[in-house]
């Protein structure tokens, strides 16, 4: 038993790429646990999904223009969020139905540029991610997007958490909501530009959602849901990143599938608790 033990959790962690693989899973992962939080409490999964998909035309712009991949990706994402603000305010169209137009057209022009320039740039690693790529430059731009991120949202997490509830009495108390709007925004496309590596554009929305919500079946304080949803997000990326060590599989997909995994625990719990709570 032992023996099993230190095959599947020690014997990779002697591995340099397994290193790297981790960290920056797990940076990946408590910054999308900590957003996730308050991306369940806005209502804004779906905002999640359409910056995540609209990064890619940003991406081979960028590659075009010879800057830094994570500047294109993060202008794209940036201006797919306030355009569909901008659409949405200026006429009848719900907020879901604009997400979903600008991104899928943004995917889809992304995918046309993609496929009319000779990048570098695999396909599969920008969409699903490859996280046991990971350099240490890479490794090192992970971590600092995430702590920039990070501190950003423990430093206002009250605000934005009034403005998440209650955009009305955020306003009556004197919070600048325009500004809370625009900001969580900014750092939503800020992390998922961060995620690419570990997750890619289309994995990366399910661990921007599945901490959060997970975390928000099990309690109904704020503070304990941001708790949980680090446990849970950290959790799933060391153990899912040695899952896929060890099938020789995806290994973003192997963190979500965890990630699904331990929602449906949860919520199994949690109809448990309601039905005894009944009875």
């Amino acid at each position: 038993m032992t023996d099993l033990l230190w095959q599947f959790f020690c014997h990779p962690l002697t591995i340099p790429l397994i290193q790297r693989a981790i960290l920056a899973a797990m940076a990946t992962g408590i910054v999308c646990a900590l957003l996730s939080c308050f991306l369940v409490l806005k209502g804004w999964s779906l905002m999640g999904d359409a910056i995540s998909h609209a990064v890619l035309p940003g991406i081979v712009l960028a590659f075009l223009a010879g800057i830094p991949i994570i500047i294109g990706a993060f202008l794209s994402g940036l201006f797919c969020s306030v355009a569909t603000g901008y659409i949405k305010q200026n006429s009848r169209i719900k907020e879901d139905t604009v997400m979903g137009i600008v991104f899928s057209g943004m995917f889809a022009f992304g995918l046309v540029l993609f496929s009319k320039v000779d990048t570098s740039q695999h396909l599969n690693h920008i969409l699903f991610g490859s996280v046991l790529g990971t350099s240490y430059d890479e490794l090192k731009q992970i971590i600092l997007i995430s702590a920039i991120v990070s501190i950003i949202i423990i430093v206002k997490r009250r605000d934005l958490m009034l403005y998440c509830f209650d955009p009305v009495q955020a306003r009556v108390v004197g919070l600048p909501v325009r500004l809370l709007h625009y900001g969580l925004l900014s750092i939503l496309a800020l992390t998922i530009v961060g995620s690419l590596k570990a997750a890619g554009v289309i994995l990366v929305i399910a661990m921007l959602i599945a901490p959060g919500i997970t975390a928000f079946l099990m309690t109904k304080r704020f503070e304990k849901m941001l708790i949980i949803a680090l446990l849970v997000s950290v959790f799933s990326t060391v153990v899912g990143t040695l899952i896929s060590y060890h099938l020789d599989a995806s290994t973003s997909a192997c963190i979500v599938i965890l990630q699904a995994a331990i929602f449906v625990t949860a919520q199994c719990y949690s109809l448990m608790v309601n039905r005894k709570s009944k009875s």
